[in-house]
């Protein structure tokens, strides 16, 4: 298993968790009405949701043409 890999990958979804539960925490709901920021575990899960949406490509690669189709 290649631990460079992993981490690439996780890395932004753990970014992404923690920049949801510090808008949960440092700017929140004060009155408990709003969806995702007057719940700690719902705003860390979106965090970690947009950072996994982040991951993946938004475009295909394209495929390479070799020298024997030419």
């Amino acid at each position: 298993m290649n631990y460079k890999i992993v981490l690439k990958k996780s890395f932004p979804v753990l970014l992404g968790a923690v920049l949801g539960y510090s808008y949960y925490y440092f700017i929140g709901c004060n009155t408990g009405t709003c969806p995702i920021t007057s719940n700690p575990w719902i705003s860390t899960m979106y965090g970690g949701l947009i950072g996994l949406i982040y991951i993946f490509p938004l475009t295909k690669k394209k495929e390479q043409k070799s020298e024997s189709d030419s």
